[in-house]
């Protein structure tokens, strides 16, 4: 067990005997209640009664019950105290997980910059080899005629959604994983990030025809009916079919390349509506937080070096299986009839 995860379960069950405590210190209070009753019944009895031997008796009551309320009162002090106790227990515990938090996201930082120097040698040696061999330096030529049609600069839409009344999604931090790896990437200044937040269905067309992008990212919820999880106007969650999105597509897929779904059961919807598109992603299953952020980050980093599609879509999934993340079946790459995905290249080199 990773050490974080042993002080995210001390915290746990540290919380776990301060609601019991809480929960003995409010049965005391009960008592004191009770007692407190009690001394005030018996007053009323003595106040009522002239008989001498009544009014002894209560009195006794009274005495019993003032030293039960006294051993109460100090019961609840000592209850206090180890609540005192508890609570800086679970303080501490709540610093060393940051600490290690801290620990575990330079380490990761490390080796996202690590990955990134290694694809830059790696692209390094591809040159050299394509100016030793004639053939390739021929396949050169054919690819650098493609390029010309490629536009100078490309434009990604990111549509993020995260109802009230979801489950919620860290998709702030997958929009800021993107934004750093295309920061870091070769060509960057080839790539320019648009993003719309709180989707609901009137602003997809209204995104598409502001932005014209050349790659359409949905972000958030899927269901396995085939749907999308957009908002409502309330906040709280909007399905939008697979033939919706398809026909929405359709409608405008003269400028768009490649559609991202990075969103559950959403292998039927990038199916669709690789029809109209060169290519398009989707996930077969439900997908993590941490799945989908690490996976698209390093798609669109590849992206930003020039890769093509499909070497882009295998290098997220490479990085998947590098960090440990056993999703790297999940994503799925559909390319349009009678093309091929590392042919497709979306950013000029």
């Amino acid at each position: 067990m990773a050490l974080i995860d042993s002080y995210r379960n001390s915290k746990i069950s540290k919380q776990r005997e301060l609601a019991s405590l809480n929960s003995e210190k409010a049965k005391e209070f009960v008592k004191l209640s009770d007692l407190n009753k009690k001394i005030n019944s018996a007053s009323e009895s003595i106040k009522r009664t002239k008989i001498v031997s009544t009014v002894n008796s209560k009195m006794k009551e009274i005495e019993r019950y003032n030293k039960n309320i006294a051993d109460t009162n100090k019961k609840i002090a000592d209850i206090e105290s180890k609540i005192a106790k508890k609570e800086k227990e679970i303080f501490d515990y709540q610093t060393k997980i940051e600490k290690e938090q801290s620990n575990l996201d330079k380490k990761r930082n490390a080796e996202a910059e690590k990955i990134t120097k290694d694809q830059e040698r790696s692209l390094r040696n591809i040159n050299s080899t394509l100016y030793l061999h004639d053939k390739l330096h021929r396949n050169t030529l054919n690819e650098i005629k493609e390029l010309k049609n490629i536009p100078e600069k490309i434009t990604v839409l990111f549509l993020a959604s995260n109802p009230i009344d979801q489950v919620q999604l860290r998709l702030d931090e997958e929009a800021r994983s993107i934004s750093d790896m295309i920061r870091k990437a070769k060509l960057r200044d080839s790539v320019k990030l648009e993003s719309c937040w709180a989707l609901q269905p009137m602003d997809l067309l209204q995104a598409l025809n502001d932005f014209n992008p050349t790659i359409v990212h949905f972000s958030g919820h899927g269901s396995n009916e085939d749907e999308i999880v957009f908002q409502a106007q309330d906040g709280t969650a909007k399905l939008v079919s697979k033939e919706a999105i398809v026909q929405t597509m359709m409608a405008s897929s003269e400028n768009i390349r490649l559609v991202f779904f990075n969103t559950c059961y959403s292998r039927n919807q990038a199916e669709a509506v690789s029809q109209f598109v060169d290519a398009t992603i989707g996930m077969n299953t439900s997908i993590g937080d941490e799945a989908a952020r690490v996976f698209s980050s390093q798609f669109y980093s590849s992206i930003g070096f020039g890769h093509s599609v499909g070497k882009a879509f295998q290098q997220a999934k490479a990085l998947l299986m590098m960090e440990g993340i056993k999703e790297e079946n999940t994503p799925e790459l559909f390319i349009k009839y009678g093309m091929n995905s590392n042919e497709i290249i979306l950013v000029k080199p």
